[in-house]
């Protein structure tokens, strides 16, 4: 029996061993699923996949359609380009689909693609009527001429730029006087009418700038009238103000109703249920706090009345979808390191007696795609998947693959365990840590061990998949993890995601150097061999620990942190931001505290670290003279320190190839320091 039980270990340790790492290549060569829509009659699942061509540094994405009831996909269109579907018709076969910014017609095999419309621009955001009479689309309209091509048109090879105002650039992109505006026109076989502008002359954007997209602006159900997300303010008042509305425009009449003037914070993704007697929204109470409480509200077209169902609920909503019958709403929400479905199947004043969690599990569902009887199509992913489409089978609970994508590369994958850690934080609070172990972790060995530090601030630590920041790549790197769930993130009530407001630097820090002390008492972990690491929030804490972390950490690497936060204020674009979670300006009567206590720079004298700094070229979030004082202060004090300077990135990474030499950097860094 012995024996027996030795051959099993060796052969499984062999196996292991056969079995391949995570490497960057690997990574970027996964499929990236996205879920497109489920049909009406609940027959058919579109979703696409999108893959990346490393060496032309671009993507393609292909639309398949699986029955519902199961069986094999079909692939419908291999051109190059990105797609997206807009209806599918089981009882004629015909899929309707968005390719290079037209309609396009496909039989449900792929076959007979046909192009219907011609127009001049490409339809952007695009939305067909229920009746199918109408669509509407966004594209840009020239509204102030801050260009100079656009002042001096005599002038047409100059490139300068005149502001009198705020906002002048946003997120990676220089104001440049045009706004995205919405159209709608009849439609018909194919053939366009005239558009019209719905927002004429109005210097505000819909969708929203940066990242809004087709769900800012909708049609009522029975095709008369289209509600749509802006933020109808300009220059400063634009730039320190989160109240987007709700307005819902007429199709007959022509005109626009405000449809949320007394509500003060954020009002996004309306969605109608649908007999189209309600709808329901995201909403923010607080004027300038991009990160408040997300309640879902209900309007009640018959009674005029709204009705907050998630007021009494400890939790904020990550986004939510009306059920078939349009009496019940599913919502997304993050709780305790992983974000779950919840139900609310009593849309009134009770609501808050009639939600309860609906999926629970070491793993995060992260949209739901659509529902056809008592199944909802959701896409799932964890630490060590990416996102994949899965049927939840609403009586019993059950999870089943819908799509399989990167299984046969994760066959062959040694993944390292995942667990979840309990820390008492300096305040002697219970914080919740993910700890991600190597394939091969083998406990009486000793670890070099990594501190993430989650950017947001406000953002959810939960079992997201990450193509940079990718925990299954950093442990097959021969690294442990641990990842906390410090002040300021959603999933343990409101007041817990509050508290890092005002307070960046110091009970939020004590949660990080109380986590990795935990760990380090493990004799698996190299107390020698600790570091740590982060963007945007995460690199400014990066920045904050190298200044306070009394010789814990030997390396540190910083991605677009915010350094000084009085040059940080003066130019950073989202002022609302900065104005709630640092106290307002760094100038005046009352200068917050903040500025002295929690700016990194004023620790900088104490930088005695290795350090590596990433900064984007196009990070209007963080600017770039965060990254080069940094820098320059560190190789000034004779500190072993690397800038990866990425001019045409913003905030994030989103070029393969860029993504690929910051991940070969990343761990050339973490050999050469740790």
């Amino acid at each position: 029996m012995k024996k027996l039980v030795i051959m099993s270990i060796i052969m499984a340790s062999h196996a292991a061993i056969a079995q391949e790492r995570m490497t960057p290549e690997l990574l970027w060569g996964l499929g990236r699923v996205s879920g497109e829509l489920v049909s009406d009659n609940g027959e058919s699942i579109l979703y696409g996949v999108t893959h990346y061509n490393i060496e032309e540094n671009k993507s393609n994405k292909k639309l398949y359609r699986i029955p519902f009831s199961g069986g094999p996909a079909v692939e419908l269109n291999g051109e190059e380009g990105a797609k997206s579907a807009i209806a599918v018709d089981d009882a004629s076969g015909k899929i309707t689909y968005l390719y290079k910014g037209q309609i396009w017609v496909m039989n449900s095999d792929g076959g007979s693609k046909s192009q219907l419309t011609s127009s001049e621009s490409e339809l952007s955001n695009l939305r067909i009527s229920p009746d199918g009479k109408h669509i509407l689309f966004s594209k840009e309209v020239l509204i102030s001429k801050v260009h100079s091509p656009d002042r001096y048109p005599e002038l047409k090879k100059s490139n300068a730029y005149v502001f009198d105002d705020l906002n002048y650039r946003h997120w990676d992109t220089w104001e440049d006087g045009k706004y995205q505006h919405i159209f709608v026109a009849d439609y018909a076989e194919g053939k366009i009418g005239s558009p019209v502008d719905i927002m004429p002359n109005e210097p505000h954007d819909c969708p929203q700038m940066p990242f809004g997209g087709s769900e800012d602006a909708i049609w009522s159900p029975d095709s008369k009238s289209i509600v749509y997300v802006s933020k109808k303010k300009v220059g400063k008042e634009y730039a320190q103000s989160t109240n987007t509305d709700l307005y819902l425009y007429s199709i007959a009449a022509g005109n626009t109703v405000n449809l949320t003037p007394n509500l003060k914070g954020y009002d996004t993704s309306p969605e109608f249920n649908k007999a189209g007697s309600k709808i329901s929204w995201l909403s923010m109470s607080e004027d300038g706090n991009e990160s408040d409480k997300n309640d879902l509200l209900v309007y009640d077209f018959k009674s005029k009345s709204t009705v907050n169902v998630t007021k009494d609920w400890d939790g904020t909503v990550a986004s939510f979808k009306w059920d078939q019958k349009g009496t019940k709403i599913y919502f997304l929400a993050a709780i305790k390191g992983t974000e779950q479905l919840f139900e609310i199947s009593k849309v009134d004043a009770a609501s808050a007696k009639s939600l309860k969690q609906v999926t629970k599990g070491q793993f995060d569902i992260t949209s739901i795609i659509g529902q056809s009887g008592n199944q909802l199509v959701l896409s799932k992913e964890d630490m060590n998947h990416a996102s994949e489409l899965f049927k939840l089978n609403l009586k019993t609970g059950l999870l089943a693959a819908v799509t399989t994508v990167n299984k046969a590369v994760y066959d062959k994958l040694a993944m390292g365990k995942i667990t979840e850690r309990t820390i008492r934080t300096s305040d002697n609070k219970d914080m919740l840590a993910w700890v991600i172990y190597p394939p091969d972790f083998d406990p009486s060995k000793k670890y070099p061990t990594l501190l993430y530090c989650q950017g947001g601030p406000q953002s959810a630590l939960s079992q997201f998949y990450s193509f940079r920041w990718n925990f299954q790549l950093m442990a097959a790197n021969g690294y442990i993890i641990i990842a906390p769930n410090r002040r300021g993130m959603p999933g343990y009530g409101v007041e817990w995601n509050k508290q890092i407001s005002g307070d960046w630097g110091g009970q939020p820090m004590r949660d990080y150097l109380a986590a990795i002390d935990d760990i380090a008492k493990e004799p698996y972990v190299d107390k020698d061999r600790l570091g740590a690491v982060g963007a945007s929030y995460g690199g400014y804490s990066v920045y904050m620990l190298a200044g306070i972390h009394e010789k814990r950490f030997k390396t540190f690497i910083a991605h677009d942190g915010l350094f000084d936060l009085r040059s940080w204020y003066g130019t950073t674009e989202e002022l609302w931001f900065a104005n709630k979670d640092i106290g307002g300006p760094y100038w005046g009567a009352n200068v917050p505290e903040g500025y002295k206590t929690f700016s990194p720079i004023e620790y900088a004298g104490k930088w005695n670290t290795p350090i590596m700094i990433v900064q984007g070229g196009k990070d209007y979030r963080v600017p770039i003279e965060q990254g080069l004082e940094a820098f320059q202060l560190a190789q000034l004090k004779g500190i072993k320190s690397r800038l990866l300077y990425l001019p045409d990135e913003n905030h994030w990474v989103v070029s393969a190839q860029n993504a690929l030499v910051w991940q070969t950097e990343f761990f050339k860094w973490l050999k050469e320091t740790l």
